[in-house]
């Protein structure tokens, strides 16, 4: 198409009627005559191509410093074209351009989840959840439910409980958590395995633990406990590492499914995942552990198109398993930058509701145990080594003092021996929730990104004094603002499905640090609304190495965006729990709309 009959044709009509009473054909020959000789007989010029979606009318707060803030926004294929004032942007409407009125709405840079569980939250859709009971009868009468309705032998699995949470104790609980004996009435027949909120721990029947091996005679496993009773029978507890025995179990008697089955589910989880995180706002998705057959099959459905929002993915597996396939899954911006495979997962300790987080001294309200250490040192350190020889970001699980100490120490010595030395690496450990203060100021110092959850904070703060103390808490715990003043580039998440993945009820943690009974927990560490935004976009994209490409509205960058109810950057503090996501966007495409 010539220069001059695109520049007319991409023109909006309303405009041309601006010039008066002339004519449309008489508007279009003064247009051609503005242009003159120099716009139409010069190929060279610049054409303004019409976008394919323009948002108007709106607060855009873009992460950008360079504009912080504008009226509209413009986007071609799947990139930004521009962001700017409202008659900017008007000049990219044409005939065929998708314009939506955002009704002074205010529109962000598409939420960027930065650690949670992507096929776990999708198999969270698909058992018990038990979130929101409210007592241990409560889970025993669903699980009864769901035995009275399943196949002899069949397992019966659930994730989300927790005991901090319940308005009461059973008689005879054992270090605050009931015994199985109530579960085993309700479930005679039926293996049952429960998962608790954290991950971290998980509760079995007698079935279960019959099915599992586990008897008054099975040895801890490393970094594990199978709790007991006084008379030293297991009560049905499993903490961090020893709940491995109830998955084998459960593992083993699924044995009998093909290839096609277990395809099909971990799709249809995959699929439950991404509706979900859509539905929140979440545009890209930090995905904290998959294994390699999960990630083949995000490959393969990247491959086919059916990856609606993008994945930045870690690994999961054992040294053997890396040391053969490591070199062939790395992968940048695949399937249209959709999947993102190139870091490595390991986990150091528990969480500190079930005392598993290691701890550099005892627990406050359980002064026999300092926490678990859930892997041998000397596997992490392998594993960095394997990370440095194929260009990979080692990410580890790190909760409590103890653990947290050991992770820096690793990766200094790491970085110390390797050439060069201060290469950009961006190490991360993931939650990084408690930290002796000697050890705050080595995450910016080694450029280790602290990758939080601003829900974990409040969701926890009822018991965090409880088990560490009054003064380890107020020195360490969830130290946000204390890291970002540091200079460390804080990240920030949900951790779901051990949370709801839901960034503004994460982002009003974050900005309030606010109880339920209305008190804030050491609010002098909650960050600003744009330190809050800024972590839940452009940070997290820095820790994917992804800033150049994502976690701001910058023309140029991938057109994720997100429009919200309400403007959670003024609202009163108590408001922002009501605002909703409203419009999600990915690579320029409406995926998800509230109000269809």
């Amino acid at each position: 198409m010539p220069i001059c009959e695109s520049l007319i044709s991409g023109t909006r009509f309303s405009r041309l009627e601006r010039l008066g009473s002339a004519t449309v054909e008489t508007a279009v020959l003064l247009l051609i005559a503005v242009v003159g000789l120099a716009g139409c007989a010069d190929s060279s010029a610049p054409v303004l191509k019409s976008a394919d979606l323009v948002l108007i009318n709106g607060k855009i707060v873009t992460v950008d410093p360079d504009l912080p803030e504008a009226e509209a926004l413009a986007i071609s294929g799947d990139t930004i074209a521009a962001v700017g004032g409202a008659v900017d942007i008007e000049e990219y409407i044409g005939p065929d351009t998708e314009v939506v009125d955002l009704e002074g709405r205010l529109a962000i840079p598409g939420f960027i989840e930065g650690h949670a569980h992507f096929f776990s939250l999708g198999r969270s859709k698909m058992i018990l959840a038990l979130g929101e009971s409210r007592n241990w009868a409560e889970i025993v009468s669903m699980v009864g439910d769901a035995a009275a309705t399943a196949e002899p032998g069949e397992w019966i699995t659930g994730r989300g409980w927790h005991q901090e949470k319940w308005d009461s104790l059973p008689v005879g609980s054992v270090d605050g958590v009931p015994t199985h004996h109530d579960l085993s009435k309700a479930s005679p027949e039926n293996p049952v395995l429960l998962t608790h909120a954290s991950g971290h721990a998980a509760f079995a029947n007698r079935e279960a633990l019959r099915a599992s091996g586990i008897s008054s005679e099975t040895p801890n496993p490393r970094g594990g406990e199978i709790v007991r009773d006084a008379r030293g029978e297991p009560t049905g507890l499993l903490r961090e590492t020893a709940q491995r025995l109830g998955s084998k179990a459960l593992a083993r008697s699924r044995e009998q499914m093909t290839e096609e089955e277990r395809e099909n589910e971990r799709r249809i989880m995959a699929r439950k995942a991404a509706e979900e995180a859509l539905a929140n706002g979440v545009t890209t998705f930090h995905d904290a552990g998959a294994d390699f057959d999960e990630i083949d099959v995000l490959k393969r459905l990247a491959e086919e198109g059916d990856l609606p929002l993008r994945l930045y993915v870690m690994i999961r597996a054992s040294n053997e398993e890396l040391a053969d396939k490591l070199a062939d899954y790395r992968l940048i911006g695949y399937g249209g930058n959709r999947l993102t495979v190139r870091s490595i997962k390991w986990s150091i300790d528990g969480a500190l509701g079930s005392h598993g987080a290691w701890l550099l001294k005892p627990y406050s309200d359980m002064p026999t145990t300092s926490g678990l250490n859930t892997a041998p040192l000397k596997d992490v350190i392998r594993t960095t080594e394997m990370a440095l020889e194929h260009d990979f970001q080692v990410a580890v699980h790190a909760i409590g003092d103890r653990a947290n100490r050991e992770v820096l120490d690793i990766y200094q010595r790491t970085f110390d021996a390797a050439s060069p030395q201060r290469e950009d690496r961006r190490w991360r450990i993931e939650h990084a929730q408690h930290l002796h203060p000697d050890d705050i100021d080595r995450f910016s110092e080694l450029g280790v990104i602290p990758s939080m959850q601003g829900i974990h904070c409040t969701s926890d703060a009822p018991w965090v004094i409880k088990r560490l103390g009054e003064k380890r808490a107020r020195e360490g715990a969830y130290m946000w603002q204390a890291l970002w003043q540091s200079g460390a580039v804080v990240a920030n998440g949900t951790d779901a499905p051990v949370e709801k993945i839901d960034p503004i009820q994460s982002f009003y943690a974050t900005v309030t640090r606010r109880l339920a009974d209305s008190t804030s927990f050491y609010p002098d560490q909650k960050l600003s609304r744009e330190q809050a935004l800024q972590s839940y976009t452009l940070n997290n994209a820095f820790a994917a190495f992804e800033e150049d490409v994502k976690g701001s509205l910058t023309p140029g960058k991938l057109a994720d965006v997100v429009v919200l109810s309400e403007d959670i950057m003024t609202i009163p503090d108590e408001d922002i729990p009501t605002a909703e996501v409203d419009l999600t966007i990915v690579g320029g495409r409406i995926v998800f709309n509230r109000e269809p």
